[in-house]
C-alpha cells in the first residue's frame, strides 16, 4: 500500500511538472530587453539540467556560435544590432524541458525639440486657438509619449501650466500639438515640450509669447464678382475687424497681382473693385487680412469671373499662298487671334476681295472654324480680312500678292535641332533696309494644306521654328519687305529633324521602245520617306550579271537610258536620305530585239516609197513635175507597132490579124485559126468620161477574131477577149462596124484584162494596165489590125484618173 502511494505520488509531480512547463534554462541580456541601435552586448543563458544546450536567433531559429561560460552557462555576443531580434535557448534532457526565450527591441532616444513656434488664431472678439509646431526629430522607433506644456498670463493672475498630450504617430519630423482655445483676455503664454521613451526623457526651452504679436485673423470670405469689360467688384466679409486687406488677381496662366493695400480700420462687409483688367478674360480673386499687428491670415477661397467682350483690338496675322498650277489662283490664311487681341468669342470671319480693274466687290462671311479662303481667279485683287464678334469687327488688315524678287538661297543658313529649326539669314547691305520678314515653312509638296509662317520686324536675323515633325521633309522661305512695298524672297528645302533611310523603294513603270527605255516613277508617301529624298538609284542588270547605275536628282520623275544592246534585263529602284539607301521596290524585266531600230527605218522606207509613187499615179501635176525633174527614170518612147516590118506585111490581109502561136518546147505542134476582129468606131460622147457607158459589156458581141493556122510571123500577144465572160479563143463576135480608125490602146486596159487569163497566159507575153478598161467610150471601125493599132503605154500611166 505504501509502494503504490509513493508511485501515484511520483506520477502526480511529474504531471503537475509537465503542466506547469517548467523551462529547461534562464535567458537574459546584459542591455536589458530595449536596447538602443548601433551597440553591442550579450545575450546569457543558463540551465536547470546537466546537459550541452544551445542558443538560436530569428525566425525560423539559426543556430548560433555561442561561448560557454562554466558548466550551466552559454552567452552569444551581439554585436552593432539594427532592428528587433528574437533569441531563445533549449537543452536536451530527459524528462524534456520548454525553451526559454527572450525579445530584444531596439531604437533611438528622443531628440530634443527644435523651433517651437505657436500662433494665435482669431475666431471672434472673445475667443481663440493657440496651435504651436516644432521639429521633434529622427523616428526613434520606440515608443515615445510627447506632452506641450502650455502657460498663461492674464494681467496679474499666472496659470500653472498645464499638460496637452500630443499625438507621436507617424515618421515625420514636424509634430502639431492639439489646438488649445484661449481667451482673448489673455496676455501672454509660456510654452515647452516634453518627450521620452524606454530610453530616455527630454524637454524642450520654454518659449514665451505675447498674443497680439502671434494672432492672425481668420480668412476673408469672398462674394461672386459683378464683372464689365474692364472691372469686377465683389463682397469681402470678416468675423472681426481688420486693420490691412490684400486682394490678388489674375488672369489664366498669368502670376498673382496685388490689389494697393488697405491700412483703415475695415468693417465686417464691405465692396472692393478691381479695375484695369483686360475684355474677355478669366479671371481669379483671393484676399487675407491682418491685425494692426501679429500675423497675415490665411488666403481665403479662390473665387472666378470672366470680364464681358469689346470688339477686337487688334488686326488678323495674315498671309497668302499662290497657287503652284494657276498663278492668278490666290488662297489667303489667318491665325486664330489670341483672346487678348480678340477680346471676345470670335463668332466668324468676314472676307472682301475687291479688283479696282474689273470693279469686282464681292464679300463673304466665313464661320469661326475657317483659317482660309480661297479667293476667285483675279488678277491685281486687294483682299481685306476682318474678324467678328458679339461687339464688332476687327480692324481690316489688306494683302495683295506681290510680285517678288528671287534673292540667292546662300544667303538663309538652317540649324537643326532635335525639336525645333532655326532659320538664320544675312541682312542685305543695300541702302534700304527691310522693314520687316516673313518666314513661312511647310512639308515638302503641302504648301497649301500645311502652311505656317511667322512675322518678325526688321532688326530680327533669325527665327526659330517649333512644332517641326521628326522624319518629315520641310521647305519654305524668307520674305523681306522694304519700305517701298518691294519684295524679296530666299528660299530654303531639305530641312528635316530627324532622318532615316526610306522604309521603301519607288514605284515605277518602264516603256521600251527599240533600244531606249523610259523609266517614270511617283514619290514615295510621305510616311515612307523619313526624311528628305536626296537622290533616286536606278539599277540595270543584264542576263549576263552587268550591272549599271543610274542616279536622278530627287526632283525628276522620269529618266530616258538610250542605246542598250539586245538581251534580257532586269530593273529595280531605290530612294536615298541623307542617312542612307532605303530597300529595293519591285523588280521588272524588259527584253531588248536585236535589229529593232534597223527594221523600223526600213519599213518607214518602204512605206514612204509607196506613198510618193501613188501621189505621183493619182496627180498628174506631181507626175509631170517629177519628170520634169527626173527625165533621165523616163522609160524610153515604146515605137509604134504599125511601122515594124511584120505590121507592113500583114497590112496584105486588109484588116485581117493571121497570128500564129509560137511553137513552145513541146514536140507537139498546135494550129489556130487566125483571129479577125472587127472593130466599129463609136461616136464619142461629149461630157465628162466617168459618166460614159461601160464597154466591157459590150465589146464581146461587137468583136470578130479569126486565126490563121500558119502565120509566116513571130507570135504577138494580143487582147484575147475584152470581155470578162469569154472563155476561149475560137470564140467569135460581131463587129462594131465597118469603118476603121487608127488609135492607140490606152494603158488602162491592162487592168481588167487580168481577169481573162487561161492557160494560154503562161505563154503570152502582155501587160496589165491598173485602172479601167476605158474611162471613155472608144470607137474602132473596121477589123483591127496593127496598121489601125497604136499602142502607148505610158503617156496615160501618170495621168489623173
Amino acid at each position: 500500500m505504501s509502494q503504490t502511494c509513493s508511485v501515484l505520488i511520483a506520477i502526480t509531480l511529474l504531471v503537475v511538472q509537465l503542466c506547469m512547463g517548467e523551462k529547461s534554462c534562464t535567458i537574459w541580456s546584459s542591455a536589458g530587453a530595449v536596447v538602443q541601435r548601433d551597440t553591442s552586448f550579450n545575450v546569457y543563458c543558463t540551465f536547470n539540467c546537466k546537459c550541452r544546450g544551445s542558443m538560436y536567433s530569428g525566425h525560423p531559429s539559426t543556430p548560433q556560435r555561442h561561448i560557454e561560460l562554466n558548466s550551466t552557462t552559454i552567452f552569444f555576443k551581439v554585436v552593432n544590432i539594427t532592428k528587433n531580434r528574437t533569441y531563445s535557448c533549449q537543452c536536451n534532457c530527459s524528462p524534456a524541458l520548454d525553451p526559454c526565450g527572450l525579445d530584444i527591441f531596439t531604437g533611438y532616444v528622443p531628440d530634443l525639440p527644435k523651433n517651437l513656434s505657436c500662433i494665435y488664431k482669431v475666431f471672434n472678439n472673445t475667443s481663440g486657438e493657440v496651435l504651436c509646431t516644432w521639429n521633434r526629430g529622427r523616428n526613434t522607433y520606440l515608443t515615445e509619449s510627447t506632452v506641450l506644456w502650455l502657460g498663461t498670463v492674464s494681467g496679474n493672475n499666472t496659470s500653472k501650466p498645464k499638460p496637452h498630450k500630443v499625438s507621436s504617430k507617424g515618421s515625420g519630423s514636424l509634430s502639431t500639438a492639439t489646438v488649445i482655445p484661449v481667451l482673448r483676455s489673455v496676455q501672454l503664454i509660456y510654452v515647452w515640450v516634453q518627450a521620452n521613451n524606454t530610453l530616455l526623457n527630454v524637454v524642450s526651452a520654454t518659449v514665451n509669447y505675447t498674443l497680439t504679436d502671434i494672432a492672425m485673423p481668420s480668412p476673408p470670405v469672398l462674394g461672386q464678382p459683378e464683372c464689365s469689360s474692364r472691372e469686377c467688384i465683389f463682397t469681402v466679409e470678416q468675423p472681426v475687424r481688420t486693420h490691412h486687406l490684400q486682394i490678388q488677381y489674375k488672369a489664366a496662366e498669368q502670376t498673382w497681382t496685388s490689389h494697393p493695400d488697405q491700412s483703415v480700420q475695415m468693417s465686417t462687409v464691405q465692396a472692393r473693385c478691381i479695375s484695369s483688367l483686360e475684355p474677355y478674360s478669366l479671371y481669379h480673386f483671393r484676399a487675407r487680412s491682418s491685425f494692426s499687428t501679429g500675423l497675415w491670415s490665411q488666403w481665403s477661397k479662390i473665387i472666378s469671373s470672366w470680364t464681358q467682350e469689346e470688339a477686337p483690338e487688334k488686326e488678323l496675322d495674315v498671309w497668302y499662298a499662290e497657287s503652284a498650277s494657276d498663278s492668278k489662283s490666290l488662297r489667303v490664311y489667318w491665325k486664330e487671334p489670341h483672346i487678348s487681341i480678340a477680346r471676345g468669342k470670335i463668332l466668324g470671319y468676314r472676307v472682301r476681295v475687291y479688283s479696282p480693274d474689273s470693279g469686282l466687290d464681292l464679300v463673304t462671311n466665313l464661320s469661326r472654324d475657317a483659317r482660309n479662303y480661297s479667293v476667285p481667279t483675279c488678277a491685281n485683287c486687294e483682299v481685306t480680312v476682318w474678324a467678328r464678334n458679339s461687339k464688332g469687327l476687327s480692324p481690316p488688315v489688306t494683302i495683295t500678292a506681290h510680285h517678288t524678287k528671287a534673292k540667292s538661297s546662300q544667303d538663309v543658313q538652317v540649324t537643326t535641332g532635335n525639336h525645333n529649326v532655326t532659320i538664320s539669314w544675312r541682312k542685305p547691305e543695300t541702302a534700304l533696309l527691310p522693314a520687316s520678314y516673313v518666314v513661312e515653312w511647310y512639308p515638302k509638296g503641302q504648301k497649301l494644306e500645311e502652311l505656317r509662317w511667322v512675322r518678325l520686324g526688321g532688326n530680327d536675323d533669325h527665327a526659330v521654328i517649333t512644332g517641326v515633325k521628326p522624319f518629315e521633309c520641310y521647305e519654305g522661305a524668307v520674305y523681306l519687305f522694304y519700305s517701298d512695298s518691294s519684295v524679296t524672297r530666299m528660299m530654303f528645302s531639305g530641312v528635316a529633324t530627324l532622318e532615316s533611310a526610306p522604309e521603301v523603294g519607288p514605284l515605277f513603270q518602264e516603256m521600251v521602245e527599240g533600244q531606249i527605255v523610259k523609266v517614270t516613277w511617283t514619290e514615295l508617301p510621305r510616311s515612307k520617306q523619313r526624311g528628305c529624298i536626296t537622290n533616286y538609284t536606278i539599277y540595270l542588270e543584264n542576263n549576263s550579271g552587268h550591272q549599271q547605275q543610274y542616279s536622278i536628282p530627287a526632283s525628276d520623275r522620269t529618266y530616258v537610258i538610250q542605246h542598250l544592246s539586245p538581251a534580257v534585263y532586269s530593273m529595280w529602284m531605290t530612294a536615298s536620305t541623307a542617312e542612307g539607301e532605303g530597300p529595293v521596290g519591285q523588280q521588272l524585266k524588259f527584253l531588248i530585239q536585236q535589229g529593232t531600230l534597223l527594221a523600223n527605218f526600213l519599213v518607214f522606207g518602204v512605206v514612204s516609197l509607196i506613198v510618193v509613187l501613188v501621189c505621183m499615179c493619182h496627180f498628174s501635176a506631181v507626175n509631170q513635175k517629177f519628170w520634169g525633174f527626173f527625165p533621165c527614170l523616163m522609160l524610153d518612147v515604146v515605137p509604134d507597132p504599125a511601122n515594124s516590118k511584120w505590121a507592113r506585111e500583114f497590112t496584105q490581109e486588109k484588116g485581117k490579124m493571121n497570128l500564129q502561136q509560137q511553137h513552145s518546147n513541146s514536140s507537139a505542134t498546135v494550129e489556130e485559126e487566125p483571129i479577125l476582129v472587127d472593130i466599129e468606131e463609136l461616136p464619142r460622147q461629149s461630157g465628162d468620161i466617168s459618166t460614159s457607158t461601160n464597154t466591157s459589156s459590150l465589146l464581146p458581141s461587137q468583136i470578130s477574131l479569126s486565126l490563121d493556122t500558119t502565120p509566116p510571123y513571130p507570135l504577138t500577144t494580143y487582147i484575147k477577149s475584152i470581155s470578162h465572160d469569154s472563155d476561149s479563143s475560137d470564140h467569135t463576135h460581131t463587129s462594131l462596124g465597118t469603118s476603121t480608125t487608127v488609135d492607140y490602146i490606152s494603158s488602162h486596159c491592162l487592168g481588167d484584162m487580168e481577169e481573162d487569163q487561161g492557160e494560154e497566159e503562161e505563154e503570152m507575153l502582155g501587160f496589165f494596165p491598173s485602172h479601167n478598161l476605158f474611162n471613155g467610150p472608144i470607137g474602132l471601125g473596121g477589123k483591127l489590125t496593127l496598121d489601125a493599132v497604136k499602142i502607148d503605154l505610158c503617156s496615160d500611166f501618170f495621168q489623173d484618173s
